[in-house]
């Protein structure tokens, strides 16, 4: 199927949108399964759907299963394992997972309030999962509690509502609202008294700060190898 190509102007209300840019979808028609190729300046955008799946680890999936699956209520959809070694996936949304590796020796890290500032080697600090209303973060602030696991306050943050936690594993977790009429991905907001010079570049992404894609792969040598999980669905293949 051919690709064809149309100018399409800034006014669609892509997020994206400015008038800095002009804009080219490649569009190959296949009905209701047509896709589309964005350009901005020449570069390919790539459109995220969200968060595949973070990666966590425990030394006790089962009590992890009763806080996120039994306790937050998501579902408890993929798992791999064999003796000293689990990975298990709950779905947070259609288009999100959390994944928990299961390894012999892991402990329960000491709870760090949600961004307290640290200093040396460090690379996490908190998730946030997002609610529908403002009736269902009451809803897991009671849950929560009833449970006896500590669980903040509402925190106004301005565009979000927040209740903080921690799940067995110390893991610091947070669930927000977004507040009604504040939109940030619509209308950016930057409050920072000290910006760099690289923040007041604006919200969009400045491309011509990484090289072009000189040669992309081509279809015939794009080959996908199999992973841990490959088994679920392709069987597992003897070796000789």
């Amino acid at each position: 199927m051919e690709w064809e190509s149309y100018m399409v102007p800034s006014s669609i209300g892509h997020p994206l949108d400015s008038p800095l840019f002009s804009r080219v979808w490649f569009i190959q028609n296949q009905g209701p399964l047509a896709r589309f190729k964005i350009f901005i300046g020449g570069f390919l955008i790539i459109k995220f759907n969200g968060v595949n799946h973070l990666a966590m680890a425990t030394g006790d999936m089962d009590r992890t299963i009763r806080f996120w699956r039994d306790l937050l209520g998501m579902r408890l959809v993929a798992g791999l394992g064999k003796p000293g070694y689990r990975h298990y996936f709950f779905e947070i949304s259609e288009n999100d997972l959390i994944a928990f590796f299961e390894w012999p020796g892991v402990e329960a890290v000491p709870h760090k309030d949600h961004g307290r500032p640290v200093t040396g080697p460090f690379i996490f600090d908190h998730v946030s999962f997002g609610v529908e209303t403002e009736e269902d973060l009451w809803e897991l602030k009671d849950k929560l509690s009833a449970a006896d696991f500590h669980v903040s306050d509402v925190i106004d943050h301005g565009f979000i509502h927040s209740i903080y936690a921690f799940d067995p594993n110390g893991i610091p977790i947070e669930f927000s609202h977004n507040v009604e009429g504040v939109d940030v991905r619509a209308n950016p907001q930057m409050a920072d008294s000290a910006p760099s010079a690289v923040t007041q570049e604006g919200p969009e992404p400045n491309f011509d700060q990484w090289p072009r894609v000189e040669r992309a792969t081509p279809r015939e040598q794009r080959k996908v190898y199999p992973g841990a999980g490959s088994e679920l669905f392709h069987g597992i293949k003897k070796s000789g």
